[in-house]
């Protein structure tokens, strides 16, 4: 596997390295950037030349990672040339589809093979339900085949999201996956890091990822409560303040993040479902713990495959990133320095990581998480 990587914060530097850079010498190209690049008439149109006969599998973010560091407002090209494995790229509309179910059973259905071996999703990181896409997913893809990747970002202004479709155009309302076939060894890890307090509540009424009442009481309501003079800035301050949630008393724990909020009827808006009948409890940040989980993601990727990766996709939160601020590199760093020098990593800051380890039967999707996904054909 031969990887390359290059990143720019200015546009007519984007533009100077597209026009010059032989996008053919390579099989797939991972593009992480923030929206205002690739929603720029003259950077989607060099795109469009440069990549012509060529993959992308991108989306806008909110943070870049790459070559072991961490940027804003900026676009990056992870190039990578596989040796031994093959790939299959797939991209739907949402709304062509159906919904979210719908799409998720398509990008299944559409890569699924004896051979394949993982399958990373980029989706749109607002329009979606990353549950019901998951679960579409889930009810075509079996153990033996490893899935992972995230929703799109758009900084902290939860907008618009974009993704690279099947014509290597970023637009909304897409899902775009890619399967690897083969000779190639992949792992997944994500761990969090954040702490819960306060008492047990419980959902009395919600729908899908829409909940309207928790004990018995409008939403939103409650949520203000807690947050005080932070409500003000809602939806975005919600990111440090997300809830831990469980469907079953024995369920696993999960955590949902606030995409947004409606004032009218007091509900929120989550990234993933919270079923009628959870409980959740309010978490907040620990910044040496939020660290300390990367690095736990890290290690459990180490332990599974003994040896260095070529190279590894990193998906963090968005959440992550606001409460670490200038501390945000020191969660990369955690990462890195787990792996020799030889590894590349790549990544972006997300509004959601989707994470299913091979062996377990369902994919999840995760919030205010460090997800890691290594690739070797070694």
């Amino acid at each position: 596997m031969k990887v390359t990587q290059f990143i720019f914060n200015q546009k007519a530097q984007i533009i100077d390295h597209l026009s010059h850079f032989n996008a053919k010498a390579y099989d797939l190209h991972f593009v992480f950037s923030d929206k205002s690049f690739l929603t720029d008439p003259e950077i989607q149109s060099q795109i469009n030349t440069c990549f012509a006969d060529s993959d992308i599998l991108g989306c806008s973010t909110a943070g870049e990672i790459s070559n072991k560091k961490f940027s804003e407002l900026s676009f990056s090209i992870c190039s990578v040339k596989l040796e031994k494995a093959r790939f299959k790229k797939c991209s739907y509309d949402i709304n062509e589809v159906g919904n979210s179910f719908n799409t998720g059973q398509s990008i299944a259905k559409s890569l699924k093979a004896d051979s394949l071996k993982h399958i990373f999703i980029l989706s749109d990181g607002i329009a979606v339900n990353g549950t019901h896409l998951l679960d579409g997913i889930n009810s075509i893809i079996d153990g033996n085949v490893n899935v992972s990747g995230g929703l799109a970002g758009d900084g902290a202004a939860f907008q618009e999201t974009l993704v690279c479709d099947r014509s290597n155009n970023f637009v909304s309302n897409c899902i775009s996956a890619v399967g690897f076939y083969g000779d190639i060894q992949t792992s997944t890890a994500s761990f969090g890091g954040w702490d819960s307090f306060g008492m047990d509540r419980f959902v009395t009424k919600s729908k899908d990822n829409v909940v309207y009442e928790i004990d018995n009481q409008p939403a939103l309501d409650l949520y203000k409560s807690y947050l005080g003079e932070l409500s003000k800035d809602l939806p975005g301050s919600a990111l440090f303040f997300p809830l831990e949630m469980r469907e079953a008393e024995d369920s696993e724990v999960l955590v949902r993040t606030i995409l947004g909020i409606n004032e009218a009827d007091k509900s929120m808006t989550f990234a993933g479902n919270i079923p009628t009948g959870a409980s959740v409890r309010l978490m907040k940040a620990n910044v040496n713990r939020i660290i300390d989980g990367a690095e736990k993601a890290a290690n459990i990727i180490r332990e599974n495959i003994k040896s260095d990766p070529e190279l590894v996709l990193m998906v963090s939160c968005v959440g992550r990133k606001l409460v670490l601020k200038q501390l945000t590199q020191d969660e990369i760093e955690a990462v890195t320095d787990q792996f020799g020098e030889h590894t590349q990593f790549a990544g972006f800051y997300s509004y959601g990581e989707l994470l299913k380890s091979k062996g377990e039967q369902d994919c999840k999707l995760h919030n205010q998480t460090m997800t890691l996904t290594s690739f070797s054909e070694k």
